[in-house]
């Protein structure tokens, strides 16, 4: 896991789910682990939900556009000295962007919503989703209002503040 520095201005705000919180979390990230069962990515199977009001309005998986496994280019290498963020090193639509994207399609407003976002193993286990590092899908859900981002970690699951999680995405390359 991964540390982050943040400048003395910068208040963090994430939380640590517990009670309540953490099962309907978990019942969320069920939700996400089928979702990324469709994944047609090479490299990572990831799912997302977006939650309104306890329903959820909006999923998603990684796969190339339109799920044209013809466009995949998910084996293609990048040399080291091209520093390529990691979120720009796939042909896949992010989950997150198909959750969003979804959910706009059926008419939905996301101010305040949750995201939640998560990766599997090829048995359909959740794995640990890592620290905020996408920068992209950090600015599409500042830009829809979705209130938070909610991550499982190896050892609790976190939801962070929109902002913050943006904050910290790019905080992450500077490292």
């Amino acid at each position: 896991m991964r540390f982050f520095l943040m400048p003395a201005w910068y208040h963090v705000s994430m939380r640590i789910l517990e009670g309540s919180d953490l099962a309907q979390a978990h019942k969320y990230f069920e939700s996400v682990a089928k979702i990324a069962m469709k994944a047609l990515c090479k490299r990572d199977k990831c799912g997302a939900v977006i939650v309104s009001n306890g329903m959820i309005i909006g999923e998603g998986y990684n796969a190339p556009p339109n799920d044209n496994i013809v466009d995949a280019k998910c084996t293609c290498e990048y040399p080291e000295h091209l520093k390529k963020p990691k979120s720009d090193r796939t042909c896949c639509m992010h989950a997150e962007w198909r959750a969003i994207l979804d959910s706009l399609k059926k008419g939905n407003d996301l101010k305040g919503s949750v995201l939640y976002f998560g990766r599997i193993d090829d048995q359909g286990n959740l794995l640990p989703s890592g620290e905020p590092y996408c920068t992209v899908c950090s600015r599409l859900a500042l830009d829809t209002g979705i209130a938070e981002f909610v991550l499982e970690h190896s050892d609790n699951i976190v939801a962070y503040e929109t902002k913050e999680y943006n904050e910290m995405s790019y905080e992450f390359h500077k490292q």
